[in-house]
């Protein structure tokens, strides 16, 4: 069973798929921290970003629903608890604070703290709720492939702007971020046991947009919607698209294949 499980692991269409989570959820760190440059807010670009992404979610349901009649759209009620849950961890709150953060500490600090904590917390994690045994491969591959992220995010440089009290309650706030991801990937990898992982990240993106919108709204941020450049939509459809649509379609449906722990080590923000 775990020669079978090994296998199924490194097939060749798993490694694609997440070599292009690297890619796309790599790029936006630095896709972010150019839109923050240019005037945009992190709650703001956290809101029009999802409800762009929801929006494409809408269009795609709606197309599986128009290809197969048979296609389930809904989630019984004591699930839609579950997925307001997982809507609040892997992109309210977590977008929030992720893009704060990089916003007072800078990407590289982001890129340190997400990608070298995150794959450790989902793999002790998995290993205690699922009972996944990490062998010492599965600890060197957490280790080389995120050090490789964080190479590949900030060309091996590590840098920091603005005063230090900014520096150290943005790093403070980045801390969070690695626990709502791991919360949200293994509570993710439970309820997409019993639906289509499509339609879990779907509910995820849309609601977790709508969530967003009081935040832009308090902060009066949502007018900047109309004022946008053409800079700022590529950017935020560029995130929408490849980092959502595409990059948790992605991360749930390899981590339907192959164990938490296997998939935590390729890509940990998005």
């Amino acid at each position: 069973m775990l020669d079978c499980m090994a296998t199924r692991a490194i097939s060749p269409l798993n490694i694609v798929l997440m070599l292009c989570l690297i890619t796309f959820w790599g790029s936006s760190f630095v896709v972010v921290k150019t839109t923050l440059g240019e005037g945009l807010t992190p709650i703001a670009i956290a809101t029009f970003r999802f409800l762009t992404a929801g929006g494409l979610f809408t269009v795609a349901l709606v197309l599986n629903k128009s290809r197969k009649g048979d296609y389930r759209l809904l989630v019984e009620r004591r699930d839609f608890l579950k997925l307001l849950l997982l809507a609040l961890t892997g992109v309210t709150f977590f977008f929030v604070a992720q893009y704060t953060g990089i916003q007072m500490a800078s990407a590289s600090i982001a890129a340190i703290l997400v990608c070298l904590l995150s794959p450790i917390l989902i793999s002790v994690f998995s290993a205690r709720m699922f009972k996944e045994q990490l062998m010492n491969k599965n600890v060197l591959g957490i280790g080389i492939a995120a050090v490789g992220t964080f190479a590949v995010i900030t060309g091996g440089a590590l840098s920091v702007h603005g005063s230090s009290s900014n520096f150290l309650l943005g790093s403070s706030i980045l801390l969070f971020t690695p626990l709502m991801w791991a919360a949200y990937s293994l509570m993710g990898k439970r309820i997409m046991e019993k639906y289509d992982p499509f339609l879990v990240v779907a509910y995820v993106n849309i609601l977790g947009g709508l969530f967003l919108v009081p935040f832009s709204l308090a902060e009066n941020s949502f007018h900047e919607v109309f004022t946008m450049s053409l800079s700022e939509w590529s950017a935020i459809l560029y995130l929408a698209f490849t980092c959502s649509l595409l990059g948790y379609f992605i991360w749930f449906r390899v981590m339907n294949q192959v164990k938490a722990s296997v998939t935590s080590s390729c890509s940990e923000n998005h």
